[in-house]
């Protein structure tokens, strides 16, 4: 290669437009977008739910639906790719370019086991490999991104694996084949901190020792300290400044720009003394909304094997508390979740949700229990009816169970999606049209549509960019103050534990290490696998989150 080719950029992105035909009207979702990935280099595009970050990714691989109109330019290794055919885009997809897409749950196939797709992305890659290289191949590429037991893996079916787990395994299938660029939209969405800066740090070698370069989409400022060289940041499809990384945290010339970090949460930012009593019904009612006493969950049955995800775990949740309940990804959050709501089984122990023993109950006693509960789960991509519009999401509980129809549903549809940023016209919008943040706002309006007494929100802000995750944890904030609901706050981000939750429980291999108020826990924790997760939080400064990095590689 010439150094003068050397010096061209890798992909060029010149006033890339892209409009969708919904309904008869034009509907612009990119405009004049322009930026270069060079070679060997991060890039790291940022900017809320909806600004045009994963459609013009998408749109680099020809992936956009039928309805997409794509205009300007967009240049991979001189070759332009607007208006080429099926047949050019396949013969850079997979090979010279990767891509981690955002829900790996909703892209790895349900029926295959996670090996036979692996092996499947290795043998496209070269097919002249035996089938014990491909497999060994497989092996390494688990290993790599930190997979336990990763041969054993091989075996195992996507909804066998968590959430952060199936992510890995995308970025495993996306490394096959040693791609020029690898494009990652939002790749540690899923993850917790641990996991995230040992993936992070996968994706730093693999850039560091084969040039690869990669286009990062997230919404997470302290990834992007983390990883970034330089930074594109987008608001409603256009680009509102491009920049080195330092200067840009340093000294960011937009305001929109100074407004993103602003509203990035910080560990430690909430005063320590700062505490918020809990509303509602004074702590000494002797009956929590929520109590688990040595729950003990078990997967499997003689033949296969048993594995224990939740081993004799106990806490409770006062009414009006929030809990926050951290750790690893398969730590056993997720699961203890589930069974709050007797959607896991419950081998031994007992709990008790709004005064319910789910262990005992008749189905009449679970299904009054559970309109006192609501629900935001991890992924809304496959929480949400694809048929049914947004609107139609949120009112489905208030007319099943508190029949309001006519404007007096209509109203109070309008005001749950007005608090979670939704309103006017994304009412009538189905599932597929909305980006993962706003699916997850939808879910979370759908979630306190009957004021619960109890919440569970697992992973309720993992999807959303920092600007909506301030006004969605703004809206928790009020709502709680309001109704005074209890709520188990499933996380991996603890700069938003700490900005929400009353105290902490950490969790580690299904076992409760360590439980106390949220400024004890991060402050001073008593367990060193506390200390490990507060240490492996991204901070979004590049300065601070280098030092931390060279401090966790060189332990």
């Amino acid at each position: 290669m010439t150094d003068e080719r050397q010096g061209d950029p890798l992909l060029s992105v010149t006033d890339l437009t892209i409009r969708f035909d919904v309904d008869g009207d034009d509907e612009s979702a990119v405009d004049g977008v322009s930026f270069d990935v060079r070679r060997g280099e991060v890039l790291a595009v940022v900017g809320e739910s909806g600004s045009g970050k994963s459609v013009t990714a998408m749109s680099v691989l020809g992936l956009l639906p039928a309805n997409a109109t794509v205009g300007g330019s967009l240049r991979f290794d001189g070759v332009e790719l607007v208006g080429r055919g099926e047949a050019t885009l396949r013969s850079i997809r997979g090979d010279r370019v990767a891509m981690i897409f955002q829900d790996p749950l909703a892209a790895l196939n349900p029926v295959f086991t996670v090996g036979f797709q692996i092996e499947e992305a290795v043998r496209r890659h070269d097919p002249s490999l035996s089938r014990g290289a491909v497999r060994s191949r497989a092996v390494e590429l688990l290993a790599s991104v930190e997979i336990p037991e990763p041969e054993a893996r091989l075996r195992s079916f996507p909804h066998q694996l968590s959430g952060g787990q199936c992510q890995r395994i995308m970025i495993a299938m996306a490394l096959a084949s040693d791609p020029d660029l690898l494009i990652a939209d939002e790749p540690t969405t899923a993850l917790d901190v641990t996991v995230q800066a040992e993936v992070l740090d996968v994706l730093r070698r693999l850039q560091q020792r084969s040039g690869t370069s990669i286009l990062l989409i997230t919404h997470d400022m302290g990834v992007v300290a983390d990883l970034a060289d330089r930074v594109v940041v987008m608001r409603a499809g256009r680009v509102v400044e491009t920049d080195d990384v330092a200067p840009l945290f340093g000294s960011p010339s937009a305001d929109y720009t100074r407004d993103l970090l602003r509203a990035v949460p910080r560990v430690g930012e909430r005063a320590s003394t700062e505490a918020r009593p809990p509303v509602g019904a004074p702590l000494e009612t002797p009956v929590p909304a929520l109590a688990i006493r040595d729950l003990v969950v078990e997967y499997g049955n003689r033949l296969v094997g048993r594995f224990r995800a939740v081993d004799e775990v106990g806490f409770e949740v006062a009414r009006g508390e929030i809990l926050g309940l951290v750790g690893e990804s398969g730590s056993g959050k997720t699961t203890i979740g589930r069974a709050a709501i007797g959607l896991a089984p419950v081998s031994s122990g007992s709990v008790y949700a709004t005064g319910v023993d789910l262990r005992t109950a008749g189905r009449r006693e679970i299904a009054a229990m559970r309109e006192r509960v609501g629900v935001v789960f991890q992924n809304p991509a496959t929480s949400l009816n694809p048929r049914y519009s947004i609107a139609q999401t949120v009112a489905e509980p208030l007319q099943v169970r508190r029949g309001l129809r006519g404007s007096e549903l209509t109203d109070r549809v309008d005001a749950l999606l007005s608090d979670v940023g939704l309103g006017g016209a994304w009412r009538e919008r189905y599932p597929h049209e909305l980006s993962g943040g706003q699916r997850q706002r939808v879910a979370i309006a759908r979630a306190v549509a009957l004021d619960p007494d109890l919440l569970i929100a697992d992973e309720p802000t993992s999807a959303l960019d920092v600007s909506v995750q301030a006004r969605v944890l703004d809206v928790f904030r009020s709502l709680q103050d309001r109704l005074g609901f209890a709520c188990l706050f499933i996380s991996h981000d603890l700069a938003v534990v700490d900005s929400l939750c009353d105290r902490i429980a950490v969790l580690r291999s299904g076992r409760l290490v360590e439980i106390g108020d949220r400024s004890e826990i991060l402050t001073s924790p008593s367990d060193d696998y506390t200390r490990r997760l507060i240490a492996s939080a991204p901070v979004p400064d590049p300065i601070e989150q280098r030092r931390r990095r060279e401090e966790r590689l060189s332990a």
